[in-house]
């Protein structure tokens, strides 16, 4: 899945990359424990970027991803509402079912489907 959405960026994206662990300084609770996330892949295409995390469809409702999600989308929302004061553009995360990853498939198709606002 990761191989297929990575041919998909290059195809689409102006830019992607897979971040590395501490690079965004992303949290979610997790229990008692305050735990990272580093989201699968950020593209950044020219209007918007985007966080991207493919997940198997029968992990989508667990609990942990949800808290992950959660995050990512407040963060989303921060780095947008600060590149909005500062003429950079929106950031969006993408929750995206593994088994709707194919090559024919067009970033901007997967944005349709799977932004999570």
């Amino acid at each position: 899945t990761e191989r297929v959405l990575s041919v998909i960026l290059d195809r689409d994206a102006a830019k992607w990359f897979k971040p590395g662990r501490g690079q965004f300084q992303l949290f979610y609770k997790w229990g008692a424990e305050q735990r990272e996330y580093q989201p699968d892949f950020v593209a950044e295409t020219e209007d918007a970027i985007y966080m991207l995390e493919p997940k198997a469809r029968n992990d989508l409702q667990d609990g942990e991803v949800i808290a992950k999600k959660d995050s990512a989308i407040r963060w989303c929302q921060y780095a947008t509402d600060h590149a909005a004061k500062n003429r950079g553009k929106p950031w969006t995360y993408l929750l995206i079912p593994h088994d709707a990853i194919a090559e024919n498939m067009t970033l901007k198709g997967l944005v349709a489907q799977f932004a999570v606002r």
